[in-house]
């Protein structure tokens, strides 16, 4: 960009202005809202994100600079929240990917909880485990919750992929056994209260972004 196309200064102050009168108005909005689905809180919220985006965009075009803020864009978040306004009921949806990277490992950390769980005297028997690593995660996922294995992944031989959890809401819990023959067919986005998501397409875009926004000062 040349440097007759740049904002001018008064321009950036101007859109910080714009900023903080926003930030102001937010905070008014979220003081004063009647509910959980107050307009006002979700117009304020958009107005917020509106500003601080054009911020940064004049920000980054005259200084090069940008800001710590990460506003999410329609096209990553979770359609409008259409479930109950005080849920009574949660279900929490997860699903982790992961790559059998060292099925060796996976064997062998296997076979040692199983000769664990024979006791003493057991070792003529035949391996319960042997070469299936079929048979290894049966036994690694029986033994232990999921959660333990995510935070232990490289110790079993395992290589994380992508994993989202959803907590989604519920007018009632459902009766037990109910949903056990089609545990996700029921997932619906517009029950969400919140998602986390975990995969290396982030990490991507991030140094994208690193290489687009130019040198880092005093790097290597």
């Amino acid at each position: 960009m040349s440097d007759a196309a740049q904002p001018t200064a008064a321009e950036v102050r101007a859109a910080a202005e714009v900023v903080k009168a926003a930030i102001d108005r937010h905070l008014d909005a979220v003081e004063r809202r009647t509910g959980d689905d107050d307009p006002a809180v979700y117009d304020a919220f958009n107005a917020l994100a509106a500003a601080a985006e054009v911020y940064d965009e004049l920000l980054y075009e005259r200084y090069d600079e940008v800001t710590p803020f990460e506003i999410p864009g329609a096209d990553d978040s979770l359609p409008p929240y259409a479930g109950p306004a005080e849920p009574s009921a949660l279900s929490v949806l997860i699903r982790r990917d992961y790559v059998v990277a060292e099925p060796e490992r996976l064997l062998a950390q296997a076979q040692r909880l199983a000769d664990v769980d024979a006791g003493p005297g057991a070792e003529d028997t035949t391996p319960v485990v042997g070469t299936s690593v079929h048979a290894a995660l049966g036994v690694l996922f029986g033994e232990y919750e999921p959660d333990e294995i995510a935070s232990r992944h490289k110790e079993f031989g395992l290589e994380e992929g992508d994993s989202t959890l959803w907590v989604s809401a519920g007018e009632a819990a459902p009766e037990p056994g109910e949903w056990l023959g089609a545990p996700f067919e029921d997932a619906d986005p517009e029950l969400v209260v919140c998602r986390f998501d975990v995969s290396a397409v982030f990490d991507e875009e991030d140094e994208s972004d690193e290489d687009f926004a130019g040198p880092v000062v005093g790097g290597a």
